[in-house]
């Protein structure tokens, strides 16, 4: 990443002695609800990886149906690899081995791009929490 930087997001080692975990900084992607948005999170690398997938939480506040209220992210490419128990997702959409912090953060971009849900862009309380959250976002990018 730090060879070949991707826009739209920064990624680096919360601590230079402790490479399982990370520190992402991801802007609200362009045309969408989150633009403008700075928010901050952590990425925890299981000791197994990259056989398991990583943790992603979110330490800025953000409005969204793929975030819980705690902060985790839940997207398909984060979850244990295998079969879905619940038939949801195919084996191919869950966690692979090939994927790094540049896919899984292009990943949580494109989540913010195209909430699940076409009935929450027309939402008026979404917009109204998600345009809160982006002013709250930078206010609070740089502490």
């Amino acid at each position: 990443l730090n060879k070949n930087p991707v826009e739209g997001f920064s990624a680096g080692l919360i601590d230079d002695n402790d490479l399982y975990r990370w520190e992402v900084l991801i802007i609200g992607p362009p045309d969408t609800l989150y633009e403008g948005g700075v928010f901050k999170a952590h990425l925890t690398f299981p000791k197994d990886y990259p056989l398991r997938p990583p943790k992603m939480k979110l330490i800025t506040e953000i409005w969204h149906p793929n975030v819980d209220k705690n902060g985790d992210v839940c997207i398909s490419i984060l979850h244990e690899p295998g079969e879905d128990k619940y038939g949801y997702e195919k084996p191919e959409e869950r966690w692979l081995p090939i994927h790094t912090v540049e896919t899984i953060i292009i990943s949580v971009i494109s989540m913010l791009a195209d909430p699940n849900g076409d009935y929450l862009l027309i939402n008026g309380e979404f917009k109204r929490k998600v345009a809160r959250c982006v002013r709250k976002s930078q206010e609070t990018a740089f502490e």
